[in-house]
């Protein structure tokens, strides 16, 4: 099979791959999701017989639908202050109110590029239709609930304001004198150490377990697509678990088992796409529960991630302590590493969907997050790399290219054997691998250098969309988010037109640029006898990736035409080089 069969055989491959991963598989699955009606405190029913609810039983009741601006929260639930949070990424407070963390805004990151845009808010109040919080608290043995703190617990502080620099320590004392102390700290990031203390002070020994949970209501849109998770995750005896927010509703809540021992350490939480709210348990701490959940009732849905460690008991005088974590805000990658070595938490990293070519997406994103802080700009750095990349690959790239020259050089010879055995095919192919052998010709040589190329354009486009590090960031002129489309097409003139196209023809001018360096690529290649549809497929292939690539992000496309610039470039030399030698040798 000659090269431009092999070279159709992988576009056809690739265009099937890409068609099916990002059109039929991942598909139209972005339907808004209508927003659920207002709880006021969901309802939790424990799996196991001996673990007590955190908040009475009055509590665990659904809210009655309100009007537009009503509150639903009690009386007895308000007016209870709050603490203020701020930190070099993060504003909010925490209510002291049941304790509660659900107030929270990235300060360094917007929804949109817009300097006007508002900050991404990842909390959200107690109470209101998309309530999102994280609670840190206690079990009690059933019949004990009220020697604990629970949800409408009004706690006192020692502060109204909560900075890396200054800690806040919350209090609160049972009917039988036992006090109860939570020490709050934040750092310059995302993670928040909260302190659990118990000081037993009455004449009877006291039994609990520490515990926390993060709960979000309604189901949040997502972008649905196959290659990033979006929803209920953790790590539960040191392996990854992922479920979809349809899918925990379905099949309920998962609980955490131990691989070898006692569950210890891991994390669990909800996770969206460039944000995550984690429970981190100290490590050293055996866990009795940990899990994903999900609850249900009159059309309300609670999401959500808890954990409970063993049971404690208290000798009257004695104290007790324990420090656990909340991990709240970007998933940055060097920040979360930075983490998983500090608290030795299991598999942190896997809070980034590196996907299953991970031993080959996350170098792609170490190499050029260095670039990028050599030189400043991603698409500088994605210039860089690919020349990288190509450097790497030479050796088979240098291959194929010769196999191709020689290819070209021997094109009479090939049309001759398949004009003289057109009614012989077999004594056809005979002559034609005889023809290769002595011309040097490797019909497999021009797919080599493209299997190696589509691990890098796959592990390229993942990075791309899964990193916070290349949200937003610009390249030069027009493109100014390399992580989302070309916006500029010449359907409106480049913008004079105050039009916009539907997306699905709204091709940019880097997809265009592609398309013609595709096209001037096929061009360079020998050609070979082919029947008329694969000569038809052979031309449509530039047209058929421009309209596909045209949907995916600038950097993508930024790498995918700068590397067929590269290719043709090298493919001349190479083609040049080879005509010479032959010439000097006198063929």
């Amino acid at each position: 099979m000659g090269d431009n069969k092999n070279f159709v055989l992988f576009a056809v491959i690739s265009l099937a791959i890409l068609l099916g991963y990002n059109f039929l598989y991942a598909g139209p699955r972005q339907a808004e999701y209508e927003r659920q009606r207002l709880l006021q405190q969901e309802e939790e029913a424990l799996s196991q017989a001996d673990l007590a609810p955190v908040s009475s039983a009055a509590s665990n009741t659904l809210p009655q639908a309100v009007t537009p601006g009503e509150t639903t929260q009690p009386i007895a639930m308000q007016d209870a202050g709050f603490i203020r949070i701020e930190t070099p990424e993060l504003s909010g407070s925490l209510s002291l109110r049941g304790a509660r963390f659900d107030d929270l805004t990235l300060v360094n990151h917007k929804t949109e590029k817009d300097e006007n845009a508002d900050n991404v808010r990842l909390f959200k109040k107690y109470g209101s239709a998309d309530a999102y919080y994280a609670q840190f608290n206690w079990h009690a043995p059933r019949g004990a609930e009220d020697t604990i703190p629970n949800d409408s617990t009004a706690w006192t502080a020692d502060s109204d304001l909560l900075t890396p620099e200054q800690p806040v320590t919350l209090s609160w004392v049972n009917n039988a004198g036992i006090k109860f102390l939570m020490k709050v700290e934040v750092d310059d990031h995302f993670m928040i150490g909260v302190t659990q203390t118990v000081i037993n002070v009455s004449d009877q020994p006291l039994t609990l377990a520490p515990s926390a949970e993060i709960r979000r209501t309604g189901t949040p849109k997502t972008d649905g697509l196959l290659i990033l998770h979006e929803g209920p995750i953790g790590v539960f005896g040191g392996l990854l678990e992922e479920t979809g927010y349809d899918d925990l509703k379905e099949d309920g809540n998962f609980t955490g088992t131990p691989q070898e021992g006692d569950l210890k350490g891991g994390w669990m939480g909800l996770t969206d796409k460039f944000w995550m709210a984690t429970l981190v348990p100290n490590n050293t701490d055996i866990l009795q529960r940990a899990r994903l959940t999900y609850a249900g009732k009159n059309g309300n849905d609670v999401y959500g991630a808890d954990y409970a460690q063993t049971w404690q008991t208290i000798a009257p005088g004695e104290t007790a302590e324990t420090t656990n974590r909340l991990y709240a805000g970007a998933k940055i990658v060097n920040v979360i590493d930075t983490y998983e070595t500090r608290y030795e938490i299991q598999n942190f990293e896997k809070a980034i969907d590196w996907g299953y070519l991970w031993f080959f997406t996350r170098p792609i994103f170490t190499g050029l997050h260095w670039l990028f802080e050599v030189t400043g700009n991603y698409g500088v750095a994605i210039l860089l790399m690919t020349v990288i990349l190509k450097l790497g690959l030479f050796p088979l790239a240098n291959k194929s290219y010769v196999s191709m020259a020689h290819m070209k050089r021997a094109q009479p010879k090939i049309k001759a054997l398949q004009e003289r055995y057109k009614d012989d095919k077999q004594k056809m192919q005979q002559e034609m691998m005889a023809l290769y052998k002595t011309e040097k010709i490797n019909p497999m040589a021009g797919c080599l250098p493209m299997i190696p190329q589509m691990f890098i354009f796959f592990a390229l486009y993942k990075t791309l969309y899964v990193t916070i590090e290349m949200r937003h960031q610009p390249f030069f002129g027009w493109i100014q988010d390399l992580s989302a489309a070309d916006p500029l097409t010449p359907l409106n003139l480049f913008g004079l037109i105050p039009w916009d196209p539907p997306s699905m023809i709204a091709i940019g001018v880097l997809p265009l640029l592609m398309g013609v360096s595709m096209w001037l690529q096929q061009k360079l290649n020998p050609q070979t006898s082919m029947d008329p549809m694969q000569q038809k497929v052979m031309n449509m292939l530039p047209i058929l990736f421009t309209f596909i690539m045209a949907q995916f992000s600038a950097g993508l496309v930024l790498y995918w035409t700068w590397n067929n610039i590269l290719s043709i470039a090298q493919q001349w030399v190479i083609m040049r080089r080879e005509d010479a030698r032959m010439a000097a040798l006198g063929k």
